[in-house]
């Protein structure tokens, strides 16, 4: 018989062990799809951890449907994986990643000697006398503080300024919508994110490069121009920008390539604008489209910074990423990360609703503290 004194003990003794097991944390199982999605050796994580996290991506509840992903570190891509239906001959839309392109291209425009960074901008209707337009710089434009009248994602969606210029009554001559809103703060005032201001960049572009031309020939030059400085040389042999009845690229939105593009776009953005060996825009205006806009701290020029928000929410994740990460963003949680300090770009495209796509972007942040 036990004693009593034992009867009492021994149950208190298991307490630990009981605990112990309650806590062990459960191995969660990594998708054949996920494990086969990464190369054996992706570098300073484990492939079990890299496929587990890309697993998290594609089938974590509220991520709505990630379509691709390519995580690209230390100048080799280390994991791809594709939904059913997608691969890497795929075109992907950009939305509003292609704000990054488009910056790209001013900052070839201003090497070349054919924009100034601060001086007003040459829009015809903003230059007749006392138009208080005239006064804005190319600088307020990339940095989203111009002071033009807009509204981004209003609701009803109708009563957004975007969707009617890219959609309803601006669709035919999108920059001619744009550049017709009157100014509602004073220029460089305040921070106003805006998909009509890239549209106003890229008619900026068509009308240096190719002034007084037709609708096509604004389309072709601009077209050439992106290929022979900047698609070809990097690597994105499948960009496809689309451009509206007047000629104008669709700067803010409509840029088509496959994921690994985009990656290569990353990998260019990540060496301070070479590819190939080839300074294709000086390493400077790299660094001041990732430098924060002075009205608005995650935001730098036509590019988001993983640092807290002056106002609103953060668009990344600060509070664990690297500072120096910044990302090209797009509409339904399209993302490029580029963070040279960890050599590293990830790239997610996909369709996520809007109210979800911070969970997404949590998702991405766990993947990127992979990599130390």
């Amino acid at each position: 018989m036990i004693p009593d004194r034992l009867i009492l003990i021994v149950p208190l003794a298991l307490v630990p062990a009981l605990i112990a097991c309650h806590s062990a944390p459960v191995a969660v199982p990594i998708s054949p799809a996920a494990r086969a999605a990464v190369i054996v050796d992706p570098g300073v994580t484990t492939r079990e951890a890299l496929a587990q996290s890309i697993d998290a991506v594609f089938t974590a509840p509220d991520m709505g449907e990630t379509r691709a992903l390519i995580v690209w570190h230390d100048g080799k891509m280390v994991a791809e994986r594709y939904a059913p239906g997608y691969d890497r001959n795929t075109r992907f839309i950009s939305w509003s990643m292609a704000k990054s392109v488009t910056g790209v291209l001013i900052g070839m425009l201003v090497s070349d000697g054919r924009l100034r960074l601060d001086s007003s901008v040459p829009i015809p209707l903003w230059q007749r006398p006392g138009d208080p337009r005239g006064e804005i710089t190319l600088r307020q434009l990339l940095q989203m503080r111009s002071g033009l009248r807009h509204v981004e994602a209003g609701d009803p969606p109708y009563t957004s300024d975007e969707v009617r210029m890219l959609f309803l009554d601006g669709r035919d001559d999108m920059a001619r919508y744009a550049e017709a809103q009157p100014l509602q703060y004073d220029a460089g005032q305040k921070w106003v994110y805006s998909t009509n201001t890239a549209v106003i960049l890229a008619d900026l572009a068509a009308r240096v490069l190719a002034p007084g031309a037709n609708p096509e020939m604004r389309r072709r030059v601009v077209l050439d121009y992106l290929r022979t400085r900047l698609f070809d040389p990097v690597g994105m042999h499948s960009a496809v920008p689309e451009f509206d009845a007047a000629g104008t690229m669709v700067g803010g939105s409509s840029i088509h390539a496959t994921a690994r593009d985009w990656a290569l776009f990353g990998e260019f953005l990540r060496h301070r604008g070479a590819a190939g060996g080839v300074q294709l825009v000086p390493r400077q205006w790299i660094d001041f489209m990732t430098s924060p806009s002075p009205r608005e701290s995650q935001y730098g020029a036509q590019i988001w910074l993983n640092r807290p928000a002056t106002s609103g929410s953060p668009s990344l994740f600060p509070g664990k990423g690297p500072a120096d990460l910044f990302a090209c963003e797009g509409h339904l949680g399209q993302y490029v990360l580029v963070s040279p300090s960890r050599r590293l770009v990830v790239v997610r495209l996909g369709m996520t609703p809007e109210d979800h796509t911070d969970r997404v972007a949590a998702k991405l942040g766990d993947l990127v503290g992979l990599f130390q």
